[in-house]
């Protein structure tokens, strides 16, 4: 597992724990979902759906592979041990990849615009500088817009224990 995985886990657990209790719990999702969702206002009722649907499965899939004691919290710990095993958990990020950025290309043309992709990775919480430089890696066509395919396997990448590169512009601090 390469340190770069986990220091990527650190700060998606850091963001996901909306309420900053130290624990996720469903509701932490929820107001993720809320947030994402209202980041993309012009995005239709099924994609916003599908993006709160997602969020919801992040969080059960979680709880189903790692609240044993069904108190309804997932420790950082336990929460690195799923996640990255994508044995377990590529599913689930499969789908949060699909709705999330579905939920960012609201007139399905397979491109996300800038703002749009600022407004949405702010909502979930990462830095201006670093979403800037996730999206310039993306390799933007000259319209300031980036493929949801790239998109796609750059969220991939992120819980891929074995991965570094692109998903890495999230947790580094951009140069310049």
């Amino acid at each position: 597992m390469r340190t770069e995985a986990i220091q990527r886990v650190r700060l998606v657990f850091t963001l996901f724990d909306a309420d900053g209790n130290g624990v996720l719990e469903a509701d932490d999702f929820d107001l993720m979902a809320k947030r994402v969702v209202a980041a993309v206002p012009e995005a239709d009722a099924a994609r916003r759906d599908a993006m709160v649907a997602a969020f919801r499965t992040f969080w059960q899939t979680l709880a189903d592979e790692l609240d044993t004691n069904h108190d309804n919290k997932v420790d950082f710990e336990e929460f690195k041990a799923v996640v990255l095993a994508p044995e377990r958990f590529s599913a689930a990020v499969g789908q949060f990849a699909e709705a999330l950025t579905a939920v960012s290309d609201p007139n399905g043309d397979g491109m996300v615009e800038r703002p749009t992709f600022m407004a949405v990775m702010t909502a979930i919480g990462f830095s201006e500088p670093n979403i800037q430089s996730l999206f310039d890696a993306l390799e933007p066509a000259g319209t300031d817009q980036a493929s949801v395919p790239a998109w796609v396997e750059a969220i991939k990448e992120y819980y891929d224990p074995e991965a570094a590169g692109i998903a890495d512009h999230l947790v580094a601090q951009p140069a310049g």
